[in-house]
């Protein structure tokens, strides 16, 4: 069955946990899609653990398309959700609308997601209002980080703690249809899940959010630049790769790859003619 607002609203009103994953391309999009992942997320990490930038500042709207078209292909039923990067919202509210219609129309994605609270408000209430569906962000929002003084977590102070419950109910109040919490202290991801009626989805957040996010680099142990705290790897597929490489290297060298089972014949009587 397809991943609709619907359906996820519906799992937050029955308690059933929500599952999300990064996801950048067709063949992982079919892998995660067949065993039920409810939504694959084009985040701008792509410009991190795809693209080798130092940050997702750098990720362009054209570089969110591209990958966005890719998964659209993979996922029959997974919610696709592509991230606004930086600069493709901030500047107006013309742009934002303009924008989010490009990752729907030449991405074929089924909601978008953008970063901050109170302050782009503006914009989530255009974008919906154009019947795109909208997934904010807030807590540690990456494409702030010069602004934070690099990746800290949010919402410590109780100043902070009420600006991030202000946050969230004000993303609900401009039409979003979720939030995503990063880099938040569990109790405060417990109070705001309780909060609002919208899906929470955590990352760094706690178990208490709706749902959960990771960068599926991450969680497979395949993007060894740095681990964040929050991070469980769930197998070292990192290594079985190398493994595998390894092992290519050395059959390619030893010259028992390819074997008679990985090659095409031809008959004797051809290849005498050609010396007849």
């Amino acid at each position: 069955m397809k991943n609709t607002v619907t359906s996820l609203q519906k799992q937050k009103i029955e308690g059933d946990k929500i599952t999300m994953l990064t996801c950048y391309d067709y063949s992982m999009a079919k892998l995660m899609d067949e065993v039920g992942i409810n939504m694959l997320l084009i985040g701008d990490s792509l410009g991190q653990v795809i693209l080798g930038y130092e940050d997702t500042l750098s990720v362009t709207m054209d570089d969110i398309i591209h990958h966005t078209r890719a998964v659209s292909r993979g996922a029959s039923n997974a919610f696709v959700l592509a991230d606004l990067p930086f600069m493709s919202y901030q500047t107006s509210i013309y742009d934002s609308v303009l924008n989010a219609g490009r990752l729907m129309k030449e991405g074929r994605a089924n909601g978008v997601k953008l970063e901050g609270g109170v302050k782009i408000c503006p914009q989530i209430q255009a974008i919906v209002d154009a019947s795109i569906p909208v997934c904010a962000h807030i807590g540690l929002t990456p494409q702030s980080v010069n602004a934070f003084g690099g990746f800290k977590v949010q919402g410590k102070t109780e100043q902070a703690a009420r600006q991030l419950i202000e946050d969230a109910k004000a993303v609900e109040a401009a039409g979003a249809f979720m939030v995503v919490l990063e880099g938040v202290p569990a109790k405060l991801a417990e109070i705001v899940s309780q909060e609002i009626n919208i899906p929470t989805i955590g990352i760094g957040a706690s178990a208490s959010c709706d749902g959960q996010v990771l960068v599926y680099q991450d969680m497979l142990a395949i993007f060894s630049d740095f681990k964040p705290k929050f991070v469980k790897q769930f197998a070292n597929v990192g290594e079985i790769m190398k493994d595998a490489f390894q092992d290519y290297i050395t059959e390619v060298k030893e010259g028992s790859f390819p074997g008679k089972e990985h090659t095409f014949t031809i008959s004797d009587e051809v290849i005498d003619k050609l010396y007849g």
